[in-house]
Formats: structure tokens, C-alpha cells, sequence
């Protein structure tokens, strides 16, 4: 293990913040080429089509934070072909999802119409829309998989050089398919689809010393072994549980917040972006975490692991300090870029305190999350969601009668504290882990 000292954590942790700068920019994007359009048809075509793909997608983000962990503790053990081979197995799995998807497109795309209908032209465009990109699916699913690994092995910078590229790249082709070549809704989907085809070749060149011959063959030898694979299915399965957990729970405030009229739901939506801002911006020192402690495990060295959550912990609550201190000063500002609404601003106001309080209150468990996919004890992170969100769903039958939509925030913020709480309770399972190897 090399030290692992604050400079090394923010080298980590810096270029997965701008890399995801870049996720909101491709969206703004997508929406206003189409929005030049002039026709309101092709923009709804375009956010459902990306919606129900996101969902689609959103089902294999397991992949991304598994294959961290894995490579992470491959990585710090020293084991090169361990290192490939998991590589191997997660790119397996990737075009397994993605050709399966283009296979069961019709039933997909039948159901997510059924459950959202739109009207005969938006659903026509979007069909289109759907049509050309289901085919990137292995790409994008592949993409998750190469990720987690760049993550794992401490090339983040390489995870920032993909992200730009591939967006930019993007970017440009929707301002020459739709405005150039005039396109229109096909060429903002075959610029998504070329960009992905693109992205995954740079990510694989990214990779490329996990796929060397002498490498990719002692790799290919591991391939099935029997207690890698179980270990790997595990913490997907784990994984995903605790996502579709938290996404229910997400989920759950969006609706319960619709009982409290339009304008408190759009006031809860507005805000609800702070949340986002927040989580892009300390993102990157849970993936520090993920890095630094899978490492550490990997190389059996508990002293490291426990540095390296003191330190990614340390600059975690740094930046929610910040966050919270800059939407105390700027939040009125933030709230009245997002909506013009003078109704919709005065609401958001009451409940901007929540706001202040959120990143501080919520950045253990965020941190938490990293030190533990990290260190692959998926299943205490798991067993510390269901908690939470037993803990959430009593918060909500008892405060919002109380407090209202203020009620609805409190609830939020003791899912966070809850969450932080319980997987602190569960850290020495990760130390006794490391000890053990």
C-alpha cells in the first residue's frame, strides 16, 4: 500500500467532481437542440425516451459500484490476474444485460408506455428514439462495468478523461446531426449512440494493461472461479437491494409531498435539487473511499483502511460545511434561478433551512457508503438501509401529521442520520475484515 495521505484522497476525489459537471451539461443540451426544434412533440419524445432508458440502465448501476470494490481489493493485493478477471466477469455480464434488452425492447418499451402513456405523435418520436439507441445498451452497461473499474484501481483522472470526451463528443454531434444535417430526433439519438459506441473504445484503451495478452490470459484462467463469482453476485445483489431501497424511499417523499398541493410539490422538487448539487459535490470523496479502503483490505492492512476513512470522512464533512454554508448565503438566489414562479419561490423559502442542514446531516452516510462497497460488506450496508428506512417510515406516520411538508423533510433527514448511525455501528465489521483478508 502506498500512504495514503489527504493529497492522494482529493487526487481521487477532484476528477470525479468535474466529471460530473458534465452529466447536467449533455441533458441542457439534448433539450435545448430538440427545443430549436420548435415543436413541443419532439422535446417530450426525447425526455421519455431518456427516462425510460435511465430506468432501464438504472437496473445494472450495481455493476459500476461491485466491479470498484472488487478491482479495489484485487488491486491492493497485488493479484494482476484476479485484477483482469474481474474486469472479464463484469464485461460479461454488461453484454449479457445490454443484448438482452435489445432483444426484449418491444416488451420494454410496451410497458413503459402502458405505464406512462403519451399522446400518438410524442410516442411515435420517442419509439424512434428508443429504437436507435436500445442498440448502445451493451456499450453504455459496459461503460458502468470499465468505470468501476478505473475507480478501483485509482484512475479517476481516466474516468474524467472519458466523461469528456464522451460528452463533448456527444454535444457536438447533436449540434451537427440536428442543426447541421437537420435531423431532428433521430440525430440527437444517433449522436447519443455513436458517442457510446466511441466512449466504450476509449474506456477499453483505458484499460488496456488489464488486457495485455500474458494478463488477459491468466484473467481469462480465473474467469469462473467459483468463490470470485459468488462474491461478485453477492455484492451486486446486495447492491441493488439497498438502491431500489433508497429509491423507494426518494420515491415515497416525491408522492407524499404531492398531498400538500402543486405548489409544495414543485417547491419539494426545486429543493430537491439541492440534494443533487450536493451529492455531485461530495461525490467524489465516497469514491476516494471505495478506492482507498478496497485497497487497503486487498493489501490486509487495517491500519490504512482506518486512515483512509479518517481522512475521506474529514474532507466529507469539509465540503458539506461548505455546501451548507453556501446555500445559507446563496440559497434564496439558487431557488429563484430555478423557477420563475413567484408562488413556487416564496414556498420553497419556508423549507430552505432543511436544505442548510442536509449536507452536514447527510455526508456520513454518503461517505459511509464508499468505505463499505470499498471494503465489499455489502450485506451490513444492506441490513443498515432496511433500518433506515424502517426508521424513515415511522418518521413520516409521526411527524408529517405534526409538522406538515416540514414534517416530510424531518423524515428525510433521520433516513440520513439513521443511515449514518447504523453503518458507523456496523464500521468494525469492515476493520475485522482487512484483519482477516
Amino acid at each position: 500500500m502506498s500512504e495514503i495521505t489527504h493529497a492522494r484522497v482529493t487526487r481521487i476525489a477532484v476528477p470525479v467532481v468535474l466529471s460530473n459537471v458534465t452529466v447536467p451539461l449533455l441533458g441542457a443540451v439534448d433539450t435545448a437542440v430538440i427545443g430549436q426544434l420548435g415543436e413541443a412533440a419532439p422535446l417530450g419524445a426525447v425526455g421519455i425516451g431518456a427516462v425510460v432508458l435511465a430506468t432501464l440502465y438504472w437496473a445494472f448501476g450495481f455493476l459500476r459500484m461491485s466491479t470498484s470494490g472488487l478491482a479495489a481489493q484485487a488491486h491492493g493485493a497485488g493479484d494482476l490476474p484476479e485484477r483482469s478477471a474481474v474486469l472479464l466477469r463484469a464485461l460479461m455480464v454488461a453484454v449479457l444485460a445490454g443484448f438482452g434488452l435489445i432483444l426484449l425492447q418491444g416488451l420494454l418499451f410496451w410497458a413503459a408506455f402502458a405505464a406512462a402513456p403519451a399522446s400518438a405523435e410524442v410516442e411515435g418520436l420517442a419509439r424512434t428514439y428508443l429504437a436507435i439507441r436500445i442498440w448502445g445498451a451493451p456499450a453504455t452497461i459496459a461503460l458502468y462495468a470499465l468505470t468501476g473499474w478505473l475507480i478501483g484501481v485509482e484512475r479517476t483522472k481516466g474516468v474524467l478523461v472519458l466523461q469528456l470526451w464522451q460528452n463533448g463528443l456527444n454535444i457536438v454531434l447533436d449540434l451537427w446531426f440536428v442543426l447541421g444535417l437537420g435531423w431532428g430526433i433521430e440525430g440527437v439519438a444517433v449522436a447519443t449512440l455513436i458517442a457510446e459506441l466511441i466512449g466504450l473504445i476509449l474506456a477499453l484503451w483505458l484499460a488496456r494493461d488489464a488486457l495485455t495478452p500474458a494478463v488477459l490470459r491468466a484473467g481469462l484462467a480465473r474467469l469462473g472461479n467459483r468463490l470470485a463469482v459468488v462474491r461478485m453476485f453477492t455484492a451486486s445483489r446486495d447492491i441493488m437491494g439497498r438502491t431500489i431501497l433508497l429509491q423507494l424511499s426518494f420515491t415515497s417523499f416525491v408522492f407524499l409531498g404531492a398531498r400538500f398541493g402543486d405548489v409544495t410539490l414543485a417547491a419539494n422538487q426545486v429543493l430537491l435539487q439541492f440534494l443533487e448539487i450536493t451529492a455531485y459535490a461530495l461525490d467524489g470523496f465516497a469514491i476516494s473511499a471505495e478506492t482507498l479502503v478496497g485497497q487497503a483490505v486487498g493489501a490486509r492492512a487495517a491500519g490504512e483502511v482506518r486512515r483512509a476513512s479518517r481522512i475521506c470522512l474529514q474532507w466529507g464533512f469539509g465540503g458539506a460545511a461548505v455546501m451548507a454554508l453556501c446555500f445559507a448565503l446563496t440559497g434564496g438566489l439558487i431557488i429563484d434561478l430555478m423557477t420563475t414562479a413567484p408562488d413556487v419561490r416564496i414556498e420553497a423559502r419556508w423549507y430552505l433551512e432543511w436544505l442548510v442542514a442536509a449536507p452536514l446531516i447527510g455526508v456520513a452516510s454518503w461517505i459511509y457508503d464508499g468505505i463499505f462497497i470499498g471494503a465489499l460488506q455489502t450485506r451490513e450496508m444492506l441490513r443498515a438501509m432496511m433500518v433506515s428506512v424502517a426508521v424513515y417510515a415511522v418518521a413520516l406516520v409521526v411527524l408529517i401529521p405534526v409538522m406538515g411538508n416540514h414534517g416530510l423533510w424531518a423524515a428525510l433527514m433521520v433516513l440520513n442520520i439513521t443511515r449514518g448511525i447504523t453503518m458507523r455501528a456496523a464500521y468494525p465489521k469492515v476493520l475485522a475484515k482487512a484483519e482477516a483478508g
